[in-house]
């Protein structure tokens, strides 16, 4: 199935039914009078989480969607049946942003969450309504209301608590690969892996953990080379990154410049992200000798400063995987249990959160942005350049 994270969407709910306009006139009954029903209320469009779905190719091949119109009311005080509501389905991890307003509808982050994304237009009122006193029999009745039209922006990121981070070809679908039944694609040349995978990893019987493995970063990707930038994003919800570094790359190039490069790519697609706790991965240790190993691991370390937790391992071997993901499992589980207790953590978390909500929303709007200007200086080409002297830049 192919992979898709993003998708636009045009939704439109449906129209209010019209009032009746309708008198009471039976044999024998000499007293007659307004008798026109109401009509019904137009149907209300719903997005609903379902963990079914892992992709928004659907969206693809289907971009229109509409709720059912509210029918007119009818004589007899009848009143007009109520449209159908439609619920689309969208998988779990999916962020609704309406793309005329920039405004981030909603956070589809679990199962059976329902979101209303276009109300339904209000019913008409029929002339029974208007009676009175002095007006016996009214004339008057009023429309229904149109439903809510909205142009929507989806994007999906996979719902996983720990993310994987590196160059092509660091090892990071192995290591996925042999700590879960996840079978992403694994090979001895960079690019192998081109769309995200997810693997749940078990420790216990109700213990265990989701990690995501993304396609590799190369230097540049803030500026738009490679893949691993579109799918950063997918990171932006995990609680913890593992840095996975080559300690021996086939092409014989340093691995601290490696890591440098990822960690200042990190930093210009989203600086909030960069604040997330990493892990130092070192991987590949079986490719070099075994009283070599420790010297170029301290060596990698020191170089790069780093101060948080580091792991040597071995991920074709399995040679230290089980010591990384227990670990993994024990910090995730007191992050949760000290959220769950202090106030000021769950706020701290729900900040950073907010934080990369809203750089997510600027790219949008860059993006979209550049995409309006790309029409509008196609737009201007199009011109006699006789009667206007435009100088047309395209944007890439």
């Amino acid at each position: 199935m192919q992979f898709v994270d993003e998708a636009s969407i045009i939704v439109e709910a449906g129209n209010g039914g019209n009032g009746c306009l309708s008198f009471r006139r039976e044999k024998y009954v000499p007293k007659g009078g307004p008798d026109g029903g109401d009509g019904g209320h137009g149907g209300c469009v719903y997005l609903i989480g379902d963990d079914a779905l892992n992709t928004l190719i659907d969206f693809k091949y289907q971009r229109f969607y509409k709720a059912q119109n509210g029918q007119p009311g009818q004589g007899r005080q009848m009143s007009g049946k109520a449209g159908e509501d439609l619920h689309v389905k969208v998988p779990v991890g999916t962020t609704v942003i309406d793309e005329d307003t920039l405004e981030v509808i909603a956070d589809v982050t679990e199962v059976g969450q329902v979101v209303q994304v276009a109300q339904g237009g209000r019913r008409g009122l029929g002339n029974i309504h208007f009676k009175s006193s002095t007006n016996r029999a009214p004339r008057r009745t009023t429309p229904g209301t149109e439903g809510e039209r909205r142009n929507l922006r989806l994007e999906m990121k996979v719902m996983a608590d720990v993310g994987l981070l590196g160059l092509p070809n660091a090892g990071k679908s192995t290591l996925i690969r042999s700590v879960s039944a996840a079978k992403p694609k694994v090979a001895n040349y960079p690019f192998t892996t081109l769309v995200p995978n997810l693997g749940v990893v078990k420790l216990g019987m109700h213990e265990h953990f989701v990690m995501a493995d993304v396609p590799g970063l190369i230097e540049g990707a803030s500026d738009g080379a490679g893949l691993g930038l579109r799918f950063l994003k997918h990171l932006t919800r995990t609680r913890l990154l593992f840095h996975v570094v080559d300690v021996a790359p086939f092409d014989e190039s340093d691995p601290v410049d490696a890591a440098a490069a990822i960690m200042h790519e990190l930093g210009q697609f989203s600086p909030t992200l960069a604040e997330r706790p990493r892990w130092l991965v070192l991987n590949k240790l079986d490719l070099l000798p075994e009283d070599e190993r420790e010297s170029v691991a301290a060596e990698i370390v020191r170089r790069l400063d780093w101060q948080g937790p580091v792991f040597r391992i071995s991920a074709i071997s399995n040679d230290g995987t089980d010591a990384l993901v227990q670990a993994a499992h024990r910090w995730l589980t007191e992050q949760r249990t000290l959220e769950n207790e202090d106030e000021e953590a769950m706020e701290r978390e729900q900040d950073m959160r907010q934080r990369m909500e809203d750089e997510a929303v600027a790219r949008t709007e860059a993006r979209l942005g550049r995409r309006r200007k790309h029409v509008d200086d196609d737009d201007d080409d199009d011109l006699d350049d006789d009667d206007h002297d435009v100088e047309v830049e395209y944007v890439q």
